[in-house]
């Protein structure tokens, strides 16, 4: 059993159901008296700022799957994330009977922030900073939930991807990720999932169309995550309660991500 921190990113469409976050924290809850593995939730929350900037009638593009986020949206991105999306989560921790503190990437100079390209505005790219805050919080069992906001050097706010910001906070903590999102994993041209995947395979899977759409965009997005990680990582289900025990024990219930 690994004892190393597990990071769990946690995909949006999770945010939008309350039975399967109790589920989740309760998994958690458990996994807490079970065993010293400290768990720390990264997470995003799309639907939010969508809901926001469509009732305040502005419009959002997205370029190569990143939010372009204009100067003037990124407070109110902020405020759906690092707020409303922020202590959603937490109340559903506390719901469960954890002890749970809500932070951003900039909390404690975890992450470092830097603007990713200016043509998509506030949008930001982070790599790992200092762990100690983070781990003085893990030591006195408490779930950190954090958001995918951070802060440049210059205290600009910045909107980061969220899968990006958990491969950071990973980093920093030194840390094995999970992501967790609506899909098991990958699965074969026969519809068995795959426990493990490497680059070559993947792009076999990829030519064959196997791995389709928004599919690739995932499996690539993976993939790079364990490159940069230097250790495999899995992409596993949020849906499976009886599963989340397991993944949360060490083991393997998705698909293993494995660095080239």
């Amino acid at each position: 059993m690994s004892t190393l921190p597990l990071v769990i990113k946690l995909g949006g469409a999770a945010l939008e159901c309350s039975e399967t976050l109790s589920k989740l924290f309760k998994a958690i809850e458990q996994a807490s008296q079970q065993s010293q593995r400290s768990i720390v939730v990264v997470h995003g929350g799309g639907y939010l700022v969508d809901e926001l900037l469509n009732s305040l009638q502005l419009t959002s593009t997205k370029k190569d799957g990143l939010r372009v986020t204009p100067q003037e949206q990124i407070p109110l991105i902020t405020g759906a994330l690092a707020g409303t999306a922020n202590k959603m989560l937490q109340g559903e921790a506390i719901k469960a009977g954890l002890k749970t503190v809500g932070l951003c990437l900039a909390d404690g100079g975890l992450c470092h922030i830097e603007q990713l390209d200016p043509e998509l505005g506030a949008v930001g790219k982070a790599t790992p900073g200092d762990a100690s805050l983070l781990q003085a919080i893990l030591a006195t069992n408490t779930l950190p939930i954090i958001s995918s906001i951070g802060l440049t050097t210059a205290g600009q706010m910045m909107n980061v991807n969220a899968d990006q910001a958990a491969v950071a906070v990973a980093g920093a903590l030194d840390a094995e990720l999970a992501l967790l999102s609506d899909v098991s994993g990958v699965l074969d041209g026969k519809g068995h999932l795959l426990e493990s995947l490497d680059k070559p395979h993947a792009d076999e899977l990829i030519h064959g169309q196997v791995i389709t759409d928004g599919m690739i965009v995932k499996v690539q997005a993976a993939l790079q995550a364990a490159s940069d990680l230097g250790r495999p990582i899995q992409v596993a289900s949020w849906r499976y309660p009886e599963k989340l025990e397991q993944l949360f024990a060490g083991q393997n219930v998705g698909t293993l991500f494995q660095p080239e």
